[in-house]
């Protein structure tokens, strides 16, 4: 079965992404195909795929970034937040098997904060692609969001006209108590969040645009830097390495 080669529009299905990136990433030695003659069709390894699979954060960065829009995979898709909320549920079901921790629920809270965050300030203003991909590997200890939405200075834009940058918009979100008028109040639910990470054994990654931040237990300081590469929406990255 790990033998397995599948045809590369279902290797495409399965991972979420076009046939042409597909294409490129084979060019590029990132996923490699095999195939029977040297202009025959390429099909890729199950084995392969399921690893690559693996790296949530890289699939899901992937989608954030690209500039066509491509629906995720079905297992890690939520169009709606009706979807979102039944798999967070089952994400809480998995961590309460592995640890009684109270502190484990609070990895659930952020998740949905965040996911919440993606629907509330996105409705019906979707450039492409509704709804978010949400992931959690218990593995890599990880959970994974991301989405292709207007971003957090186009939505804080709408009550803080001022801010010209998504690092300014990310500092802003992280740290000041904006308006609580729906639905700018993007940024308090961001506090909420801030305050779990800092406070426990927990880690977290967020891209808006081109600015990052990344936080941990025991932190005093928001640090917001310029990302390597620019995303639509937003990409978080949970971890909670330090709680097992």
């Amino acid at each position: 079965m790990q033998n397995k080669l599948v045809s590369i529009g279902k290797a495409a299905k399965l991972l979420g992404v076009s046939i042409d990136t597909l294409r490129r990433w084979d060019f590029a030695g990132r996923l490699q195909s095999t195939r029977s003659a040297p202009r025959g069709h390429r099909y890729y390894r199950q084995s392969d795929i399921e690893q690559y699979l693996q790296d949530a954060d890289a699939v899901a960065r992937h989608w954030a970034q690209a500039s066509q829009a491509i629906e995720p995979g079905q297992d890690v898709y939520c169009q709606t937040r009706d979807v979102f909320h039944a798999r967070l549920e089952t994400l809480q079901t998995g961590l309460n098997r592995i640890s009684s921790l109270t502190t484990m629920s609070l990895v659930t809270a952020v998740a949905g904060e965040i996911g919440n965050n993606s629907f509330d300030h996105n409705l019906g203003n979707w450039p492409d692609i509704p709804g978010i991909f949400f992931s959690c590997s218990i593995r890599t200890k990880k959970v994974v969001l991301a989405d292709r939405g207007q971003g957090i200075l186009t939505t804080l834009k709408r009550v803080r006209p001022e801010l010209i940058s998504a690092e300014e918009a990310l500092r802003v979100a992280f740290t000041e108590t904006v308006s609580g008028r729906f639905p700018e109040a993007r940024g308090n639910g961001l506090k909420f969040v801030k305050s779990i990470i800092v406070n426990n054994p927990f880690t977290l990654y967020f891209q808006t645009g081109d600015a990052c931040l990344y936080l941990k237990q025991y932190d005093k300081d928001i640090v917001v830097r310029e990302a390597k590469t620019s995303i639509r929406g937003c990409f978080t990255v949970i971890g909670f390495e330090d709680l097992l």
